[in-house]
């Protein structure tokens, strides 16, 4: 192979200098950040449980996955995490008794998901939470990486007849504890993460929260009251948020679960008091008033 041009080897060498000078100082950063939000040895309070207790009927059950965000980091109360705010939520909005369960785990990735899976394949959930891709995105793992774990986690969940909620990557540069150039870098990654998420849980079958589209404006407007102590994970504020259009999403979920579970259901129409003997012997009718009479939908076996 001839040499190259000196013009050409001094432009080689120019950018080779370029990209180490630029990685070296993205480095820097990573490490000057790192100092600024810290970490904590601290464990958020453990807030699984049964919420909605007066409620009559059977509990929904509720799996919790992901990381540090789906843990609820930074929170001293239980009533202040994500699996307390979603229980808590969700009970009203069902009027059904939620049992909760959370195994997400501080610093999990989406290769985590499936040790997550397991460990609680017990609880046997009917809506299971997945929060992931932040530390993704920090590990330098690719979405399309990342998006296949996350993936194969909700393929397996839902072959077990659960109903599945995403929140994708959160948007990393609303976070202003990262110094510019770092900050529009975290901020492209992070949005490329959930892109591939998105078309990756909704191929499987899962329903998506969007939290960089969500949540992103809300962070910059209003940081100072939606950012935790550490200027990183979020607030009370920030979870209780968070949290709010994530069981939008379940609810949205739910009712459409139990509309195909009887749409084209057989119907017969009877009086009130047949139709209530008929709901009474056979577990799953739904009955629907029609004046004198009402409209009886047997679920699909």
């Amino acid at each position: 192979m001839p040499p190259l041009p000196k013009s050409t080897a001094k432009a080689a060498a120019g950018a080779v200098a370029a990209i180490s000078g630029t990685y070296g100082l993205l480095m820097g950063e990573v490490l000057l950040a790192r100092r600024r939000i810290g970490t904590t040895d601290e464990v958020p309070p453990v807030a699984d449980g049964v919420y909605g207790v007066d409620f009559p009927g059977t509990p929904v059950k509720v799996l919790v996955l992901g990381d540090s965000t789906a843990v609820g980091y930074g929170m001293k109360r239980a009533d202040q995490t994500p699996p307390a705010l979603i229980g808590l939520g969700l009970s009203h909005l069902f009027d059904a008794p939620v049992d909760v369960r959370s195994v997400a785990k501080v610093g999990a990735r989406s290769s985590h998901l499936a040790e997550q899976i397991e460990s609680a394949i017990d609880h046997a959930p009917d809506l299971v939470f997945i929060l992931v891709g932040a530390n993704d995105v920090t590990h330098q793992v690719s979405p399309g990486r990342a998006s296949r774990f996350l993936s194969e986690a909700i393929g397996r969940l839902r072959a077990e007849g659960a109903e599945v909620v995403v929140g994708t990557c959160p948007d990393l540069g609303t976070v202003k504890q990262l110094p510019q150039p770092l900050r529009a870098v975290a901020r492209l990654l992070s949005r490329q993460m959930a892109r591939a998420q998105t078309v990756a849980s909704v191929k499987a079958g899962a329903r998506v929260v969007s939290l960089a589209d969500l949540l992103g404006p809300l962070f910059v407007s209003k940081g100072e009251a939606l950012f935790g102590e550490d200027r990183f994970h979020p607030s009370a504020m920030g979870y209780a948020t968070m949290v709010s259009f994530l069981n939008a999403a379940a609810a949205a979920a739910w009712r459409e679960r139990a509309h195909q579970a009887y749409a084209g259901a057989p119907r017969d129409y009877m009086t009130v008091g047949e139709a209530a003997l008929e709901a009474a012997e056979h577990g799953g009718t739904q009955v629907v008033p029609d004046g004198r009479w009402a409209s009886v939908l047997r679920r699909r076996r």
